[in-house]
């Protein structure tokens, strides 16, 4: 029923993005996101905004910048991108649904933040499936992780690309989490997502949804005890500042689809959309390249300014998430496809 209202919704935003487009206007980046011909000399023909939530130093908000300025050169100043970060913009939600109703033409977000919208990339979510990035991009760069990203057509996105975050973690002010057991009582901010919440609290935990926004300060005054998110938002957030402990837990891979609203895409030109494609694409190899090399001094960072890291066994962690699996693995909505996780842990097999 959700997912029919949704879709009711995106088609009538679409049906007035086009009236919108239609009414004329003399504006440069007009509201359809295509070009006009009386551009002032030396001016873009088409104006983007991208939005994301992160601070501007983190690697995927990085990417984005990366991928704007790829379009600016490949189209010889054409076609130019505003960059916003910190959630100046929008939310991740606010952020999906801009895009969907083309007031904003670009995003960057973990899959995670797109439960509700699309079920099947509630897959990444299924929590110690992958066991390391590696294993995660493999899934994204095979054909059924394109057949994934391609189910963004569907509420109104186009994805270009893979870009990631990285394996989730969990930093608090209380203990280190060395055992499932090791967070009983624990309360600690997660995504609004079925499957996240679900895994912390079958092994004890209190998870607690909150705006991104808000987490910082939540830490600080003790409004919650931990918090769990890749190594690039753990430092490019100061976590480490409010937090004690890091676990590098690994129990989850944030994949994070390179989205353009779908509208805007399909006003622009055939070259200018092959240019957004191909931006789009080394704009996320870059990401992920660039996210290896920092990684590693994030640690040491991390570990120097007095950060106490400990490395826990999956084994007991993976064993506890049988009843996980069985909640939300299944045919219907809101869950993962029995086929969808038999082909994604066919690729992850294979990865070395």
């Amino acid at each position: 029923m959700k997912k029919r209202f949704l879709a009711l919704s995106l088609a009538l935003a679409m049906c007035l993005a086009m009236l919108t487009g239609c009414g004329g206007g003399n504006d440069a980046a007009t509201d359809d996101g295509g070009s006009t011909d009386d551009a002032a000399p030396g001016t873009p023909e088409v104006t983007w905004v991208a939005s994301c939530a992160n601070a501007d130093d983190h690697p995927a908000v990085q990417g984005v910048h990366k991928f704007a300025e790829l379009v600016e050169e490949k189209s010889g100043g054409r076609m130019h991108i505003d960059v916003f970060a910190n959630a100046q913009l929008a939310s991740d939600r606010d952020c999906i649904e801009g895009m969907q109703m083309n007031t904003i033409q670009s995003g960057i977000m973990v899959s995670s933040a797109l439960a509700g919208f699309t079920d099947e990339l509630l897959v990444f979510d299924l929590p110690f499936l992958f066991e390391n990035s590696a294993q995660g991009q493999a899934v994204c760069d095979s054909d059924v992780g394109q057949q994934i990203l391609g189910t963004l057509e569907d509420i109104g996105i186009k994805g270009l690309g893979w870009m990631e975050y990285g394996m989730r973690n969990i930093t608090n002010s209380v203990r280190p989490i060395e055992k499932p057991e090791d967070l009983q009582g624990i309360k600690i901010r997660t995504m609004e997502n079925p499957i996240h919440m679900a895994a912390f609290q079958v092994m004890g935990a209190d998870p607690t949804p909150m705006a991104f926004g808000e987490l910082f300060t939540a830490l600080q005054q003790g409004t919650i005890d931990a918090q769990e998110n890749p190594l690039s938002v753990i430092t490019s957030s100061r976590f480490n500042e409010v937090q004690d402990y890091l676990s590098m837990t690994e129990h989850v891979y944030s994949a994070a689809p390179l989205m353009v609203s779908k509208a805007a895409y399909d006003a622009l030109p055939d070259d200018l959309k092959a240019i957004v494609d191909e931006a789009g694409v080394e704009a996320c190899q870059w990401e992920r390249e660039y996210l290896a090399e920092v990684e590693v001094q994030w640690l040491d960072e991390l570990e120097t300014a007095g950060t106490q890291i400990n490395y826990p066994d999956k084994a007991p962690f993976v064993d506890a998430m049988s009843s996980v699996y069985n909640q939300f693995v299944g045919d219907g909505d809101d869950m993962v496809s029995p086929e969808l996780l038999e082909q994604v842990r066919e690729i992850i097999s294979q990865v070395e």
